[in-house]
C-alpha cells in the first residue's frame, strides 16, 4: 500500500483537525500517513512520496497562507509531476475561490488531482470529520 505525505499548515487548529482525521482515514485504508507541519516537511523527501494531501485554510481575500505555506507550495509544485495530490482546508469566509486557484494550479503542475479539494467552515463538526476520514480513505485508495 502507498505511504503518504499529509502535509499542512494550520493558525487556528482547523486546518490541524482536518489533517489529522484525513490521515486516520488514510491509516484506516490500509497505506501510511506520514504528518507533517510545513515547515517540518524537507524537500529531499518529496521523491520518498508518490502521493501528497496537502491541507491549507482559506487566508486573506481567499489565498493559501503567505508566511510559510504559499513559499512551500510554490517550491514542491515542480516536483508534483506524476504524483497523485488531494487537498483540504478550512475557511470562513468566501466561496472556496483559494481552492479552485489551488485546484487548478495542481493540475497545471501535471499532478493528478483526487476528486475536489475538501472545504470545511471553520471547525469540523462530526460530520465534517467524518468527511475527512472518508477523504483520506478514498485518496488512499485512489
Amino acid at each position: 500500500m502507498d505511504k503518504i505525505a499529509v502535509i499542512y499548515w494550520s493558525g487556528t487548529g482547523n486546518t490541524e483537525a482536518m489533517a489529522d482525521k484525513v490521515a486516520e482515514g488514510i491509516e484506516a485504508a490500509g497505506a501510511t500517513a506520514d504528518k507533517y507541519f510545513v515547515t517540518d516537511f524537507s524537500m529531499d523527501k518529496v521523491d520518498d512520496y508518490d502521493k501528497f494531501a496537502f491541507g491549507c485554510p482559506s487566508m486573506g481575500s481567499e489565498v493559501l497562507e503567505e508566511g510559510d505555506f504559499e513559499p512551500f507550495f510554490t517550491e514542491i509544485e515542480g516536483k508534483l509531476k506524476g504524483k497523485k495530490v488531494a487537498l483540504f482546508g478550512s475557511y470562513g469566509w468566501g466561496d472556496g475561490e483559494w481552492m479552485r486557484d489551488w485546484e487548478d494550479r495542481v493540475r497545471d503542475a501535471g499532478a493528478t488531482l483526487y476528486d475536489e479539494g475538501l472545504i470545511i467552515n471553520e471547525t469540523p463538526d462530526e460530520d465534517g470529520e467524518a468527511d475527512c476520514v472518508a477523504h483520506g480513505k478514498g485518496f488512499a485508495q485512489f
